[in-house]
């Protein structure tokens, strides 16, 4: 069998599986440790995202009825909610990030048959933003102790299959997945797109094939996750490096608006396409959290400096998704509010 065939078989096979909603992220490495994660969240329906800034010490649970794990938050973040109920991106003050994109083909370990406490998918996320300063801590502590993780459905009625990227001040990148009920950690700094479908072995598989054209002359453009995957890779690397605050977090968010899906297109047959409602960029090194959304004209940011993380400090929402507009730094903007609990997973 030819290379392009079993590629060609691969892609069929994922086409015919995938159901989710679409997201891409990417991690620009730029001069002078100047690296900045960007994401696109692509969604059919309304997700209510609003920015959050959590404090040091908040006490957590992990939304699994008597099998949640509990927590106190070591580092304060700020954040992207979705449904007023779910963490699915953030950066933390150690320059830690984490996004969750969507995997229809995650499998969650099977809580009838594990001991241990458990945590819902809704606050996975920020369980890595609240415990961990690197990715290298983070994935040393999956590797000793896997969490178990649970998921349900969303409001929408989406079942809440995710998979978790974490990149951070240094480069350093990982990839978790749940695969048969089993975590599968993908670690490397040289693991930098990742995109909803399929299975991050398969993606990488994907891209190989195409590494051998010059992509200056050919890429595949359509709006499919393994299409998406392939354009965020090269472009990410074809891209300028430079140690410029401003001019990287610009240069990275080029790519992920390049591998974007236009408003209004939605495919009603492939859910795994959608419109992306908004973008982030996680600049590392300089502590700043931008927010592009896809429904208003402009780009607003955090500076993480500019919040108060200490213990006992109130936790602060900026409105977003009531369709106030924002501009410029926003710090100042956050309001006093009570956290939001995270949405339940099925508890065994």
């Amino acid at each position: 069998m030819s290379r392009w065939v079993f590629v060609a078989a691969i892609c069929a096979s994922v086409l015919a599986t995938t159901g989710a909603e679409a997201c891409s992220r990417a991690l620009y490495h730029g001069e002078d440790g100047a690296h900045v994660t960007v994401r696109s969240m692509d969604w059919r329906n309304r997700l209510h995202t609003d920015l959050w800034a959590f404090p040091r010490g908040l006490e957590r649970s992990g939304a699994v009825g008597d099998r949640s794990l509990s927590w106190t938050s070591r580092y304060g973040s700020v954040v992207a909610s979705a449904f007023g109920a779910a963490t699915v991106d953030g950066l933390n003050e150690e320059g830690l990030a984490a996004n969750l994109l969507y995997l229809t083909g995650s499998e969650y370990p099977d809580l009838t048959a594990r001991e241990g406490d458990a945590i819902a998918v809704s606050a996975w996320a920020q369980y890595m933003l609240d415990m961990f300063a690197t990715v290298e801590d983070a994935v040393a502590a999956m590797r000793a102790d896997p969490l178990l993780v649970a998921t349900g459905m969303t409001p929408d009625g989406m079942a809440a299959t995710v998979h978790l990227s974490l990149s951070d001040a240094t480069g350093d990148s990982a990839v978790i997945e749940f695969i048969d009920g089993e975590m599968v950690i993908h670690h490397s700094r040289d693991y930098r797109v990742m995109t909803n479908e399929p299975a991050f072995d398969t993606q990488l598989t994907l891209n190989e094939y195409w590494r051998s054209f010059d992509g200056t002359e050919v890429l595949p453009g359509t709006n499919k996750p393994v299409d998406r995957f392939v354009r965020a890779s090269f472009y990410i690397d074809a891209i300028p490096r430079t140690a410029d605050a401003d001019e990287a977090v610009t240069n990275a968010l080029s790519v992920i608006r390049n591998v974007s899906v236009p408003r209004g297109i939605s495919t009603p047959d492939r859910p795994n396409i959608s419109s992306t409602l908004w973008r982030i960029a996680a600049d590392h090194k300089s502590g700043r959290y931008f927010f592009d959304s896809a429904t208003r004209p402009n780009v607003f940011w955090v500076d993480l400096s500019g919040l108060d993380f200490s213990e006992g400090a109130p936790s602060r929402k900026l409105d977003v998704a009531d369709g106030t507009p924002h501009a410029g730094e926003v710090s100042g903007s956050f309001a006093a509010a009570e956290p939001y609990a995270f949405l339940p997973a099925d508890a065994p």
